[in-house]
């Protein structure tokens, strides 16, 4: 979850994930030298401060971090100079991976999502969209401290006056033995637990579900999930309304999308709108709004109210469609086929995780240091793309990763080009270093499936380094040096 106030919003667009970019990306901003005494003094202020008069000393000091967090200072600051394609951005999010995630957790957690559904009179398959969406079902929580990073963030740049409110409250969440402090990991910008809830949120919203006297959203699945309903209910979610379904529009018809325009359904009936198959609209929504995610060429949408819901974990429409999206398939237990019914407006689509995945050990293979196979375009697999589209004269070398590149790139790797540390074009590819998977084969040895890599030109480098490429279970081919049993 995000920062509910629409002021504070934007700030956590980049946080766990959903800020992307679909072209060149602006340069990531040096790390400040930020100054722990001055860090120190801050702390010492806040200490006495009226927001922190709810945070006793010991828990204050026990907690106080011993120095600030430069790298979410860079993040805070970090703003992407192109914003990703809806196509792009729903790709990963909802792929035929996250569906079937989806489906298995619809099953593990019936009888509590049933639970919450009549508690809260919030669809389980709308539950389980916001978990998806927000952490991949648990698999992805953040791993940043959260005192450090709220301490830093409390203390230097911008919006200070809110992270420090943030702070506080976090404080008090371990206070009040929610949460063990070691738990207390989540995004730069302090959203944490299994559905990204922010402290203040988590204050004021956070359920103690099972009952056992503790709202825990890290470990704690039926508490993550009821407080992530009590969530939507809060936020004026309609019980027994869908968030609004995919339409088609009517030739020579011509509207701007305003999702807040809301009509009766009569309304759209008699402008000639109809479902995505053709069938009549139904009764099920009091009123709608018309959403064009990519204007009059691509998929259109009617939402209501539930979908407002949606956006108000996050003030994205893309990402609330993302979870709409991914709830409608889960209802179907149906992973065969993510896309709409209406093609998106491009020849080049978006890439799931697993050709993602793809093309981050293509690049590996091919010489360029990108770090891990993790399925996630980060900013040193998207400048290892452009480096590659430039020495291959793809144009426009944009970085980015899409079906194009992947078929350009997914078995033309082949070990000769780039040359070594550099791309034809004279630019550096910073390759790997002799010890890890990835840096450039120069040659393959008699052996199947075997490889040797010459070592860094360094005085005192001798012999080669073997390798053996090896598929994991998963389906992603590694790397495995052998020469020294490791």
């Amino acid at each position: 979850m995000r920062l509910t106030p629409l002021s504070t919003l934007s700030l956590l667009s980049m946080a766990v994930g959903l800020s992307f970019a679909s072209t060149a990306q602006a340069a990531r901003p040096p790390a400040p030298d930020l100054s722990n005494s001055e860090f120190q003094q801050c702390l010492d202020r806040l200490q006495n401060s009226s927001k922190f008069s709810g945070v006793n000393n010991s828990t204050f000091n026990n907690y106080r971090p011993s120095q600030p967090d430069p790298s979410v200072i860079q993040s805070l600051n970090y703003q992407p100079e192109f914003q990703k394609d809806v196509w792009d951005y729903l790709s990963v999010l909802v792929d035929k991976e996250r569906v079937e995630d989806g489906i298995r957790a619809k099953r593990q957690w019936r009888d509590t999502l049933r639970q919450i559904e009549s508690r809260y009179g919030v669809k389980a398959e709308h539950v389980l969209g916001v978990w998806g969406v927000e952490s991949n079902f648990g698999q992805t929580l953040g791993k940043k401290p959260l005192f450090e990073s709220l301490a830093t963030l409390s203390c230097f740049d911008r919006r200070q006056s809110y992270f420090q409110g943030e702070y506080a409250n976090a404080l008090k969440i371990v206070q009040n033995g929610d949460i063990a402090p070691n738990d207390m990991t989540g995004s730069w910008a302090g959203a944490f637990g299994q559905t990204q809830f922010m402290p203040s949120t988590f204050l004021e919203l956070a359920v103690d579900f099972d009952g056992d006297g503790r709202r825990d959203l890290v470990n704690n699945v039926p508490d993550a999930l009821a407080s992530t309903a009590n969530f939507l209910d809060k936020r004026g979610y309609r019980n027994g309304e869908p968030w609004g379904y995919e339409v088609k529009l009517p030739n020579g018809f011509w509207a701007a999308s305003n999702r807040k325009d809301k009509k009766s359904i009569s309304h759209w009936r008699n402008q000639g709108l109809t479902l995505a198959n053709g069938s009549a609209l139904p009764s099920d929504l009091s009123s709608a709004g018309l959403l064009l995610p990519a204007g009059m060429e691509g998929p259109a949408f009617l939402v209501g109210k539930n979908f407002d819901t949606f956006y108000s974990y996050n003030a994205s429409e893309n990402y609330a469609l993302a979870i709409a999206h991914l709830s409608d398939l889960i209802t179907r237990e149906d992973s065969s086929k993510t896309d709409f019914a209406t093609a998106w407006p491009t020849d080049d689509p978006g890439i799931s995780r697993q050709q993602a995945k793809d093309i981050q050990q293509a690049l590996l293979n091919a010489g360029y240091d990108i770090g891990g196979v993790d399925g996630i375009i980060g900013d040193n697999t998207r400048t290892a793309i452009q480096q590659y589209q430039s020495s291959r004269g793809i144009f426009p070398a944009d970085g980015r990763a899409g079906q194009k590149f992947h078929r350009a790139i997914v078995g033309n790797t082949a070990p000769s080009s780039p040359q070594f540390g550099q791309s034809s074009n004279g630019q550096s590819l910073n390759p790997a270093s002799a010890d890890r998977m990835g840096q450039l084969i120069q040659q393959q040895t008699s052996s199947p499936n075997t490889y040797s890599i010459q070592p860094s030109a360094q005085p005192s480098s001798t012999g080669n380094t073997r390798y053996r490429r090896i598929t994991g279970a998963d389906g992603v081919v590694k790397l495995v040096r052998i020469d020294e049993g490791s």
